[in-house]
C-alpha cells in the first residue's frame, strides 16, 4: 500500500508493506500527472515501512525510470535499509537527477526544500 501527496513541485510517497506493481502504477500515474501540469518535479520515497517489493515492481522502476529521464531534479529514499540503499543508487544510472538517500527524514526534506525546483 502507499500513500501519495503532491506540494510546491515535490511528490511524496511512502510505502507501508509489500510494494505491489499496482502501487507503483499508481505511483506512475500519479507523478505523470503532476509532471504534465508542472514540469520536473523533485520526489520523497518514505520505504521505512517498506517490507518487500515484487520482482515486477524492479523491473517497472527500470522501465519508468529509462522512460523519464529528464522529469525529476532531486530523488530523496528515506530508509534503513542497506539492501534498499544499494538498489536506489543503482535507479540513478537512468536519470539526470540527483538521488540520495537518508536515513533521517528532516536531513532528507530539507536537502529536497534546498534543491528548489531546478538546480
Amino acid at each position: 500500500m502507499i500513500t501519495t501527496d503532491h506540494q510546491d513541485h515535490l511528490v511524496s510517497v511512502t510505502v507501508f508493506g509489500e510494494f505491489t506493481l499496482a502501487d507503483f502504477k499508481e505511483f506512475e500515474e500519479y507523478a505523470l500527472s503532476n509532471i504534465q501540469s508542472e514540469g520536473p518535479l523533485s520526489l520523497f520515497f518514505d520505504l521505512r515501512q517498506m517490507a518487500d517489493f515484487t520482482v515486477d515492481v524492479a523491473w517497472e522502476e527500470i522501465k519508468f525510470s529509462r522512460q523519464h529521464p529528464h522529469d525529476f531534479v532531486r530523488i530523496a529514499v528515506l530508509t534503513g535499509s542497506q539492501w534498499i540503499a544499494w538498489s536506489a543508487w543503482l535507479s540513478q544510472a537512468f536519470v539526470d537527477a540527483d538521488l540520495r538517500v537518508f536515513g533521517e527524514e528532516s536531513e532528507a526534506r530539507l536537502w529536497l526544500a534546498q534543491g528548489g525546483q531546478t538546480e
